[in-house]
């Protein structure tokens, strides 16, 4: 069997579950926030602070998160390898993804994980 080094899953049925079980943990928290969102008598700072200083809702975000990025990797890499046929170029444009991606779930840690309740 063929290992292509620049899929995340390394398989194409793995990458097929990454994607499956990704797209059901972003289901799950967009259906979370919007019945938030609806149900929340108000929003201001105290409610969303508060909202977010909680140890599951810093976990179920990062994870939902780290599920954009999979799905997003996993895609973007799909239609690389199908579209873009010079493989120098494939390569730069897969790193400058990758970098770009880092930088997203970084950022989101560093957005997320600090806050406190009001």
């Amino acid at each position: 069997m063929v290992k292509v080094a620049s899929t995340f899953g390394r398989s194409g049925t793995h990458d097929f579950i990454l994607l499956r079980a990704s797209a059901i943990i972003m289901a799950l928290y967009t259906i979370f926030m919007v019945s938030f969102l609806v149900s929340a008598e108000t929003i201001n700072y105290a409610v969303w602070t508060n909202l977010f200083a909680h140890l599951g809702m810093k976990i179920f975000t990062m994870l939902a998160l780290t599920s954009v990025l999979i799905h997003g990797w996993i895609g973007i890499w799909q239609v690389l390898t199908d579209y873009v046929k010079n493989s120098g170029l494939r390569a730069f444009i897969q790193f400058v993804v990758c970098v770009a991606l880092i930088v997203y779930w970084l950022t989101g840690l560093l957005v997320v994980w600090p806050v406190e309740g009001v």
